[in-house]
């Protein structure tokens, strides 16, 4: 049994802090899972004919937003190493809701991918006829050992707490998160410096892949494409990697700030807020600057088709999603937001900050998947265009809201934030 819990004082108590708020975001929830629901029933009985997709546009918003939320995993679950494998101070706070991110944006990512599928139900072909030589059959096996990894990381970083919580409980409750502990219930601290050892291990081994093979493999999967220029570049891969960093760092920076008020009511810690900020900045820069040369390269080697897609982008049906969303929203709002010390220290202000970039990564996803495909890849085909139908944008918004819920249940029970007690 455990020995040393009782020289800790701690209050387990998670949740919203507001009963009425509580109800108010399940029903929100509730809603966009019903309209949900009826857009994957018309995308089940209906197929495809219930899409704007076609056999010149084959990928459209599903594969736009499996991406995004792979990329949003990745990057979160990158931050998270900061305090698990590089031992930066402070940022201990915020590496069990990263890693909890990671693990749900991943299933939402996945489901993504599920719904995209024309055979639905053929979704585990990939293990059991695999093929070596298809970069896709590696990443889906990636997949798998990255959801490993992070459920391992979130084990070992939160099990001495659920032990401690399971022995202060009774009923069900004790029965849950004595499960939860899979048996290790020793507070000890051999037992605490176990878990971190093999915590940081778990996030050594995570951090080549993510970045080689989660998500600079989904890039991969578009930079092998020969037919699509646009697609077919060796950056693609690496801008892949700093925009889920960028949007990662965003996503964990919004969560720290609304949980701490909404769940936790403690105050926000400036430091970390502001050490966050400076990250996002940093990513920001980056991003911007991989852009930009990504865009220089056609226009300095005058490649016809690559030149002919950056012009959908930036001045054709695609340059409300690029000048709007992918400027304004994901680089130049969040900076000036960023570019004051006293608001980066702001709570209010950083979650606007991380809210901008969140959604406007999103049409960075859009501009990567859809423009590429609107050109002909052959002179005389016809050109493409696409626009997602309300089914699309129903079965969308209702696999996102199984995330909210599955992130607001897991926040409603689980210690994402350490214990009074728990070492840095």
């Amino acid at each position: 049994m455990a020995t040393e819990s009782t020289l800790f004082e701690f209050e387990f108590d998670p949740g919203f802090r507001s009963s009425r708020l509580r109800i108010a975001w399940y029903g929100f929830i509730g809603v966009l899972l019903a309209g949900g629901a009826v857009a994957v029933y018309i995308r089940l009985t209906n197929g495809m004919r219930s899409t704007n997709l076609t056999s010149i546009v084959p990928w459209g918003s599903w594969v736009a937003f499996y991406i995004y939320f792979v990329g949003l995993s990745a990057g979160a679950f990158l931050v998270s190493t900061m305090a698990n494998v590089f031992e930066v101070e402070g940022m201990h706070r915020i590496d069990r809701d990263a890693l909890f991110a990671a693990i749900i944006s991943m299933v939402v990512a996945l489901l993504f991918v599920w719904i995209d599928l024309g055979r639905m139900d053929r979704m585990y072909f990939p293990f059991i006829w695999r093929q070596l030589t298809s970069a896709l059959s590696w990443e889906v096996h990636a997949y798998v050992a990255y959801i490993g990894i992070l459920v391992t990381e979130l084990y070992f970083s939160m099990r001495i707490d659920l032990a401690r919580i399971a022995e202060r409980a009774s009923g069900l409750r004790e029965t849950f998160y004595a499960a939860l502990t899979l048996g290790r219930d020793d507070t000890s601290e051999a037992s605490r410096a176990f878990d971190q050892r093999w915590l940081k291990r778990a996030g050594i081994v995570g951090i080549p892949l993510a970045i080689f093979t989660v998500h600079g493999g989904t890039g991969v999967l578009f930079a092998v494409s020969k037919a699509r220029p646009y697609w077919n570049s060796g950056l693609f891969p690496v801008i892949f990697v700093i925009s889920a960093l960028l949007s990662g760092t965003a996503l964990v920076m919004m969560i720290y700030v609304l949980r701490t008020r909404l769940f936790d009511g403690e105050s926000v810690d400036p430091d970390l807020l502001d050490r966050l900020a400076q990250l996002l900045i940093g990513f920001i820069i980056v991003d911007a600057a991989l852009t930009a040369i990504e865009a220089f390269i056609p226009i300095a080697s005058l490649h016809p088709h690559e030149i002919e897609t950056w012009q959908v982008i930036m001045f054709g049906p695609m340059s409300w999603s690029f000048w709007w969303f992918m400027i304004g929203l994901s680089w130049v709002f969040p900076m000036v937001l960023l570019s004051k010390q006293s608001w980066r220290r702001t709570p209010s202000v950083m979650v606007l900050a991380g809210l901008s970039v969140v959604v406007g990564i999103i049409a960075v996803r859009f501009n990567i998947v859809i423009p590429a495909q609107i050109l002909p890849v052959i002179e005389g085909l016809p050109h493409g265009s696409y626009f997602p139908t309300l089914v699309e944008w129903g079965s969308s918004i209702g696999i996102m809201a199984v995330g909210l819920l599955l992130y607001t249940l897991g926040a409603e029970t689980l210690p994402l934030t350490p214990l009074g007690g728990d070492h840095e």
